[in-house]
């Protein structure tokens, strides 16, 4: 926030001279100089709030990725349910979010454990939030029970995508947020009270851990109670491919959340109009160019470990993978996303390439334990998450880190970059923490929800799709390959041209009927 410019009258006057109107003068003076004050302050406000807004928007983009992702990577069968299950997350997580999980997240005072105020945005705005803020903050919930939603996809009763939705939007993703973003959280790196864990606070800047980690860590425990896909082992235990029906519903997919990214990790400084006032590097330097800073280490992360997927692949299975390739690069993204606004460029390359193998170990892992995850979202979102917090410990430098974090210059960082081994240890608690809170809560929902009889679908549901069991209809005509289905659907026959005394089948055109 820019500095307010404040003038006193009595301060002007012996510079006025001792003339009659020398009092009126200076009022005169230091009114014009409130107004500027005043206009700058409202300037600020405006340009942060609208930077805010804009990285709300591409955030909230990044449901359309999702939802285009997990269609792709579903059956054709799936389809129309698993677009549902995304519109339900934003429409369901907005009202939890709205009544119970802002407050618990930011609503403070509080204590270090659960926020207590805000409930249904009652007084709002405050001075230190507008609403806005929380348009971003719901943006973030949403996208955590975004990726839990992949990881459950093609045999999950749609009422449980309604409770799981509701109870990590509303109760177990604020309370993480609030830990490690808010201002009373005990583990956060911008606790108000100066007593930080380690000395340092964990720095999870944009949500390796608060996000994808709590996303990743609810859906492996969603995927592991109700069991594997139909079909996806064998008899023997053997692992059989389910291939998503539209690789480029996932190609898109992955591009709108690359784009949404840019939201997702610049967008979390919250604000734009902000001078580091370094002499060193000139008026030129600010907050401006830390978040332009975090949009370069963020696309570096996610191209480093795109490519690695890409040879690592072509290397262990002998073809080159577009869906891989497209799960490396949000594997890498998901690592940096802690990171992002606190390490050198060069550093997100290794975070990049330490992602996809990471991503690559996880589900080689998934397959002999015969865990079934269509989207691979436990093991991109929780394991590379999981490194990217790890990452932060050891590459975060000190000049970023004091930047970002200011008000204690002698702060902890990053272990290889000289800053000793406590800021380390804070990122291992918090990746030890999160697995122990979302394993407590979701997977006890997630228990219960299988003994009730609502977490999976019946044999015959989930072999003839929920599409036309649970949703009235197919998303579209298709013809599922993979299965030897019965289902309706339309192949290719060749037509040969008529009216012609010798057919010419090298010019016979196919289409479809």
């Amino acid at each position: 926030m820019a500095s307010a410019v404040t003038c006193s009258a009595a301060d002007l006057l012996p510079h006025l001279g001792g003339s009659a109107n020398a009092t009126a003068a200076a009022e005169f003076i230091c009114g014009r100089f409130t107004a500027v004050s005043e206009y700058l302050t409202n300037t600020t406000y405006a340009v942060d709030n609208t930077y805010l807004l804009f990285s709300a928007y591409l955030v909230f983009a990044m449901q359309l990725g999702f939802a285009m992702l997990c269609a792709g990577s579903v059956r054709a069968k799936n389809t129309m349910n698993i677009m549902l299950t995304n519109v339900l997350d934003a429409a369901a997580g907005g009202l939890s979010y709205y009544l119970f999980g802002f407050a618990f997240a930011f609503g403070a005072p509080s204590n270090g454990f659960i926020g207590k105020h805000f409930f249904g945005l009652k007084e709002f705005p405050s001075p230190s939030f507008d609403y806005s803020y929380f348009l971003y903050q719901w943006a973030f919930a949403i996208a955590a029970a975004g990726i839990t939603s992949g990881s459950i996809a093609e045999r999950t009763q749609f009422v449980a995508y309604l409770i799981y939705s509701s109870f990590l939007t509303g109760f177990v993703y604020p309370i993480v947020s609030h830990w490690f973003w808010s201002g009373d959280g005990w583990a956060s790196a911008s606790k108000t009270d100066g007593n930080l864990l380690f000395g340092s606070g964990v720095i999870d800047f944009a949500g390796s851990g608060v996000v994808h980690m709590v996303g990743g860590i609810a859906g492996l425990w969603g995927a592991f109670i109700e069991g594997p896909r139909i079909g996806r082992f064998d008899r023997t235990g053997r692992s059989v491919a389910l291939r998503g029906h539209s690789a480029s519903l996932v190609v898109l997919g992955t591009f709108l959340l690359w784009f949404g990214w840019y939201g997702f990790n610049p967008g979390s400084f919250l604000t734009i109009l902000k001078s580091y006032n370094d002499s060193s590097k000139g008026t030129y330097y600010g907050q401006w160019s830390a978040i332009g800073r975090t949009a370069v280490t963020t696309t570096l992360a996610g191209c480093t470990a795109a490519l690695t997927t890409l040879f690592s692949k072509r290397l262990l299975v002998g073809h080159w993978n577009v869906i891989d390739v497209c799960n490396g690069l949000l594997g890498g993204f998901a690592a940096i996303t802690s990171g992002c606004a606190v390490v050198e460029p060069w550093a997100a390359i290794v975070c990049g390439f330490v992602a996809a193998w990471v991503l690559i170990g996880f589900n080689k892992l998934a397959v002999k334990l015969k865990y079934d995850d269509p989207l691979e979202a436990a093991q991109l979102h929780g394991g590379c998450g999981s490194w990217g917090i790890i990452f932060t410990g050891l590459f975060a430098k000190k000049t970023y880190v004091n930047e970002v974090y200011p008000g204690f210059p002698d702060r902890p960082y990053g272990l290889l970059m000289g800053g000793g081994g406590k800021l380390l240890g804070a990122q291992i608690i918090q990746v030890v923490v999160i697995i122990g809170w979302v394993s407590a809560t979701m997977g006890p929902l997630f228990y219960l929800l299988h003994k009730f009889k609502l977490l999976r679908i019946c044999r015959e549901d989930e072999e003839a799709g929920m599409d036309l069991t649970r949703h009235g209809g197919f998303a579209y005509l298709y013809h599922d390959e993979d299965e030897g289905s019965s289902m309706p659907g339309f192949k290719m026959t060749r037509i040969e041209p008529t009216n012609t005394p010798t057919p010419d089948h090298h010019n016979s055109r196919s289409v479809v009927v």
